[in-house]
C-alpha cells in the first residue's frame, strides 16, 4: 500500500507526480527544484538553490514524520559539474555524521532552468 506525502511548505508538483510517496517504510521524495513555496520564486546562485532544494526535502520529510537523518540515498542533478563544489558545501551542512549514499550527475537542462534538483529516499 502506498501513501501520498504532501507539504504546503514545499512547492507543489509541476506535473503529474506526487511530492513524495511512502511504501513499505520507505519514503521516495521527488526531485525538488529550488523554489520557495511561499513566494514561488527561485533562489539565485548554486549555494542558495542547493539550500532551497534541501529545505524543500526537509519540509516534505517532516510531513512524513521523518528528518534528514532518515535519508539513505540522494541523487543530485546539476546543470553543470562546475557547480558541484558550491552544492557540496551546502549539502554537507544538512547531515550530521552518517551521510547518505549519493549520486551526482550533470544534465543537459533542468525544469525552469534551475541549477540543481535533488531527490532522495528515506527509511523509517
Amino acid at each position: 500500500m502506498k501513501k501520498v506525502i504532501c507539504s504546503e511548505k514545499a512547492p507543489g508538483a509541476i506535473g503529474p507526480y506526487s511530492q513524495a510517496i511512502e511504501a513499505n517504510g520507505m519514503v521516495f521524495v521527488s526531485g525538488q527544484l529550488p523554489i520557495d513555496a511561499s513566494t514561488g520564486q527561485m533562489a539565485e546562485g548554486i549555494e542558495a538553490q542547493a539550500r532551497q532544494s534541501l529545505e524543500n526535502i526537509k519540509h516534505i520529510l517532516e510531513e512524513a514524520g521523518l528528518t534528514m537523518a532518515d535519508i539513505v540515498k540522494t541523487t543530485v542533478f546539476l546543470q553543470d559539474m562546475s557547480l558541484f563544489a558550491g552544492m557540496n558545501g551546502v549539502y554537507a551542512t544538512y547531515f550530521d555524521g552518517a551521510f547518505p549514499a549519493r549520486s551526482a550527475v550533470a544534465v543537459k537542462a533542468l525544469p525552469k532552468d534551475a541549477l540543481v534538483e535533488i531527490e532522495c529516499i528515506a527509511a523509517r
